[in-house]
């Protein structure tokens, strides 16, 4: 029995012992199977140790991990299978690079993947990492994946034992023309990277600019910034020209809302409790002003012809601002009209002293 089977093992034996074509076709075959098992077993057992935490990125990441294990197990089975096969020399050394570079883009695939499981993540934790925001999170993505990309492709250029010297010089040369003939391009480019990621204001926000005056931002994108005037006129700023600009958000700050100064002038003489009472009621009477905080009344000054008081009050918008100063004015001006309170404007007295001879001879000859 024991003969027999011997019998029947030993063409098989002679077969793999003397044809190396046959044994490397064997190793690769071979390989398949032990990576599927040893990729179960490790990813198997890192699975218990995630499933036990509160987090899912370690399972997402996890998941992304295993192809690209399995691939760099096959490929180093491939060539180890390659090399038993009586190849020449060039064929081997140019198998060996292919299915190197091979899994050199495999490793590059899974680190996008992962830069961009984890930026995304990031961008959702804005409490804890302000730096990256959904708004941002687009610049930081293609800024890893070219990042990558280019580890990658230097890798790939290694292992055909490419020189870099010669490239890297060219890319110098042609970066100092392209930085020359562009720079403006490239000041707004950089200037809207920095925008976008210290985040002086957002879409939506009421601004004050320099040259652009007042309006309200509807596009924030890297060359330029749009802004919206009162006059419903849209105005495109180079993000060069906001990045060396003093800017004033006034829908910034702990909240959204904006106080108006408003400033009134009253007659000397008038009773100035009355005037603080009236001032006071109109505010917190009107619908559109913030009931917190509370308007306030303050007389700031013994002014050339009135006494100055201003008009501290909230509302909930900048956009509201114009409106809102429309209606206190219509309501004061009433209200001061019925309570007799005057309001003093600029006014002339003319004295005349006496009148030409001329002008009274005609006058008495008239008469």
């Amino acid at each position: 029995m024991d003969q027999s089977i011997a019998g029947w093992i030993k063409p098989l034996t002679d077969l793999l012992s003397g044809n190396p074509w046959v044994q490397g076709s064997l190793v690769i075959l071979i390989t398949f199977t032990i990576s599927s098992i040893l990729t179960w077993i490790l990813f198997k057992t890192v699975q218990r140790i995630t499933s036990r935490t509160t987090i899912l990125i370690d399972d997402q990441i996890v998941k992304l991990l295993r192809p690209p294990v399995y691939y760099s197990l096959v490929v180093i089975g491939i060539t180890a299978g390659l090399s038993l096969m009586p190849l020449s020399d060039t064929i081997q050394v140019i198998a060996r690079r292919c299915f190197r570079s091979l899994n050199i883009l495999i490793w590059v695939v899974f680190f996008i993947r992962f830069s961009t499981l984890v930026l995304t993540r990031l961008a959702d934790l804005t409490d804890r990492f302000s730096f990256i925001q959904r708004r941002t999170l687009t610049l930081f993505d293609n800024l890893a994946k070219v990042v990558i990309f280019g580890g990658g492709i230097y890798g790939i250029f290694m292992i055909w034992k490419i020189d870099m010297t010669a490239w890297l010089a060219s890319a110098g040369i042609a970066g100092i023309a392209i930085g020359f003939a562009a720079k403006d391009t490239l000041s707004n480019l950089f200037s809207g990277v920095f925008i976008l990621a210290d985040a002086p204001y957002k879409v939506g926000d009421y601004v004050v600019l320099d040259k652009a005056g007042r309006g309200k931002v509807t596009h924030i994108g890297l060359r330029s910034t749009r802004i919206l005037t009162r006059d419903d006129i849209e105005v495109t700023v180079p993000n060069s020209i906001i990045g060396n600009s003093t800017i004033i958000n006034q829908s910034g700050g702990p909240h959204e809302k904006m106080r108006i100064r408003l400033k009134i002038g009253v007659a000397y003489g008038s009773d100035i409790d009355k005037v603080t009472e009236i001032l006071t009621n109109a505010a917190t009477e009107e619908s559109a002003v913030c009931k917190s905080p509370k308007p306030r009344v303050r007389f700031r000054v013994f002014g050339a012809s009135s006494l100055d008081f201003e008009l501290l009050f909230w509302v909930d918008s900048p956009e509201d601002r114009g409106r809102v100063v429309d209606i206190m004015n219509t309501k004061i001006y009433k209200q001061f009209g019925e309570e007799g309170i005057e309001i003093p404007y600029a006014k002339q007295d003319v004295y005349i002293k006496g009148l030409p001879e001329s002008w009274s001879a005609s006058t008495d000859q008239q008469s």
